[in-house]
C-alpha cells in the first residue's frame, strides 16, 4: 500500500491517539478508521452509525472465514 505524508491538526492526533491505545490499534489506522466510517456516513447518509459499525465488523468476519451459512427454513 503506498503511503502519504500529510498535516493534520495536533487536536485530531491527540485524540486519535488515545483512541488508538484503547482499541490497540497505532494513531494513523485510527485517523484511517475515522476517515473510512466518515466516508461510509457521507455516502450513505439514512443509514444510522451502528449499522454502519457492524456492517464493517461483518466484512471484517467474513474475510477472516468467521462466517456461517444461515438456514431460513
Amino acid at each position: 500500500m503506498a503511503t502519504t505524508s500529510i498535516r493534520l491538526d495536533q487536536e485530531l492526533v491527540e485524540k486519535a491517539t488515545i483512541m488508538a491505545k484503547a482499541l490497540n490499534r497505532t494513531p494513523p489506522k485510527q485517523i484511517e478508521h475515522w476517515a473510512k466510517i466518515g466516508e461510509i456516513m457521507e455516502d450513505n447518509p439514512d443509514l444510522p452509525y451502528e449499522f454502519v459499525k457492524q456492517a464493517i465488523i461483518a466484512r471484517a468476519e467474513k474475510e477472516a472465514g468467521k462466517l456461517e451459512d444461515y438456514d431460513f427454513g
